[in-house]
């Protein structure tokens, strides 16, 4: 009886490590998405909350949506002595915002108002890409590496070779810098050239066509390729 409870034992043993190995996966996955979460999904969707759901005023909705970029930018200037990125450009994004909705009377520039957002988020992620730090980098890295600790570390060490990998890596944030500033002249040209009734309907049309087509290419191009490199690194690193 007693070997009978050994050998259970021993066979229970690997399910158990197997198990633990994908709760530590999960757990590193969550981690790694956790700040674009924080930085960029929860202010976004605290907006439309606000605005939409609540009917609040958009400059309330823009100022109380800003709470968490500001904190979070202060933090990583006090705390850890950096810009955060991505709660920064959100944080200038909701400020432009605040600024455009002091504009009123003129309905073709309050659609255009939007615009000017998103013009703002695309050309940060452009100079981001000029100054060496991509800000896209926070919402690629995570689908890349997927919570991995080995594909983490191949990601660091490739990202720091600045080959091919790294010039993916850029390509990532100059295709969505690129199109978001190309939707926002679009919904611009469109503000003052077309019925103020069609582009009502048609702003939000052009917006999530673009992100939707973006998010094609930009797999495509950069998310597929980088995946094998990556992948690769890992099944070396394992090998060894």
């Amino acid at each position: 009886m007693s070997q009978l409870a050994t050998d259970a034992l021993v066979e229970a043993q690997p399910a158990t490590t197997t198990a633990d190995a994908a709760d530590d996966v999960r757990k590193a996955r969550r981690e790694s998405l956790k700040p674009l979460v924080l930085d960029a999904l929860v202010p976004t969707a605290s907006y439309y909350l606000l605005s939409k759901g609540f009917g609040m005023g958009t400059m309330a909705a823009l100022a109380w949506s800003s709470v968490m970029p500001a904190a979070r930018t202060v933090w990583g200037l006090v705390k850890e002595r950096r810009v955060n990125g991505l709660a920064a450009l959100i944080l200038t994004a909701n400020v432009v915002g605040l600024l455009m909705s002091l504009i009123a009377g003129d309905p073709r520039l309050m659609l255009a108002k939007d615009s000017a957002i998103t013009a703002t988020v695309g050309v940060a992620v452009l100079l981001s890409v000029a100054a060496g730090r991509p800000l896209m980098t926070a919402a690629l890295k995570p689908w890349v590496t997927k919570g991995n600790a080995a594909k983490t570390a191949v990601w660091e060490r490739l990202s720091a070779e600045r080959g091919r990998f790294a010039r993916l890596e850029r390509m990532f944030s100059v295709v969505w810098g690129l199109a978001l500033f190309g939707e926002a002249l679009l919904r611009v040209v469109g503000a003052y050239t077309l019925p103020v009734d069609t582009m009502v309907w048609l702003g939000g049309a052009i917006a999530a066509g673009t992100i939707t087509l973006t998010m094609f290419v930009s797999g495509a191009l950069v998310v597929g390729p980088m995946e094998k490199l990556v992948e690769a690194g890992a099944a070396d690193m394992t090998g060894r």
